[in-house]
């Protein structure tokens, strides 16, 4: 397990990667308002894994009715009443067994991909996050300050769903009710099946293979690919996500040349008493170990960065839960954060949103 910092030094992490977000900004430049930015936008995280900050984190996101489809008159009682009185000391609890020296590892290696993405584009690429800071719409108005008036929203979520991608345009949409003067504004949308995001994902697989041998797929061994799950509800009233998911998995299937046996989709990070898609990712490793699986190598090709949801619910938790069902073998396969693929994945996105913009 990761060794926790404590609390003071959490904060002054997160004021250190809060200084490296502005620099990654780069503010106090010469702008043209021809010249675009770009801004490389994630879910958020808490500023640091105190039980104080992860409720203010935790009502903004839980606030937000594309991720709650519930009348507001009914949700925010039980928000308020149930949830943010327990939820928040145990998920700090998680967040302080995955923080970082630098902070929160999705705003720190969120950071680091702007600062990457910054050096390929040669121009601005600044961090954002939808809930939490730096916050989407301060962002928006420093880059406006600055004299940027052309801006990309890269929202850095491979497959759509309107939980994400679609909460992301809304508070850009919302930003934009509540000011007068309107930069031009590019939204992206997902790339499931796009090559050079399927070659970053197929390509940790393969270097996982290198260092802890290939799997024995005829002896049982498994391949999962492991996506946050979206309510059942949402996947009947039209969202896409589940069928990108499902691209996503098939484009890597076939690039591994592996059976729908050997390379499953599952899902993770249910929330509430609703029925969520399936199989469930926690289910599925015990119910594996328990049939003989001997290993299971995990990959989630939803997230760009790690955070809590790779780093404890599947490299802790899952790995926790499978070998004490039987299993032998959990091999956590990272492939997003600075990562060269993963980065030339995002630039591939990033140039087709800007393209035309500044020639």
């Amino acid at each position: 397990m990761t060794n926790q910092p404590s609390v003071s030094s959490q904060v002054s992490a997160a004021e250190t990667t809060a200084a490296s977000t502005k620099e990654a900004s780069g503010k106090g430049t010469d702008i043209s308002a021809d010249t675009p930015v770009l801004l490389l936008t994630n879910l958020g995280t808490p500023k640091t894994p105190t039980t104080k900050d992860v409720r203010r984190y935790l009502r903004e996101f839980l606030s937000d009715q594309r991720i709650i489809e519930m009348p507001r008159f009914v949700w925010k009682p039980i928000l308020e009443g149930i949830i943010l009185r327990v939820r928040p000391a145990q998920s700090a609890e998680k967040y302080r067994s995955v923080w970082l020296e630098e902070g929160s590892p999705l705003l720190h290696y969120t950071t680091q991909q702007a600062k990457l993405l910054t050096d390929r584009l040669g121009i601005r690429v600044v961090p954002a996050m939808r809930y939490g800071e730096p916050a989407l719409g301060d962002v928006l108005d420093e880059l406006m300050a600055a004299g940027h008036r052309r801006i990309g929203i890269l929202s850095a979520y491979p497959q759509y769903s309107a939980t994400t991608i679609a909460s992301v345009n809304d508070a850009v949409c919302a930003w934009m009710q509540e000011n007068r003067d309107h930069p031009q504004i590019r939204f992206s949308r997902s790339f499931p099946s796009d090559p050079h995001y399927i070659e970053a994902l197929v390509g940790a697989i393969e270097d996982s293979w290198s260092q802890n041998g290939r799997p024995d797929f005829e002896g049982g061994d498994r391949v999962l690919l492991s996506y946050h799950s979206i309510p059942v509800s949402m996947h009947k009233a039209g969202d896409p996500y589940h069928s990108e998911c499902l691209a996503t998995t098939e484009a890597v299937r076939e690039r591994l040349g592996l059976s729908a046996q050997e390379c499953v989709a599952t899902f993770q990070s249910v929330f509430g008493p609703s029925e969520w898609l399936k199989p469930a990712t926690i289910n599925t490793v015990e119910d594996l170990a328990k049939a003989g699986t001997g290993r299971v190598d995990v990959i989630c090709p939803g997230f760009v960065s790690d955070c809590l949801e790779t780093l404890e619910e599947i490299d802790q938790l899952n790995r926790e839960t499978f070998l004490e069902a039987g299993g032998s073998e959990f091999h956590y396969v990272p492939w997003g954060n600075d990562f060269d693929r993963a980065i030339d994945a995002l630039e591939v996105q990033a140039r087709a949103l800007l393209s035309g913009w500044g020639e």
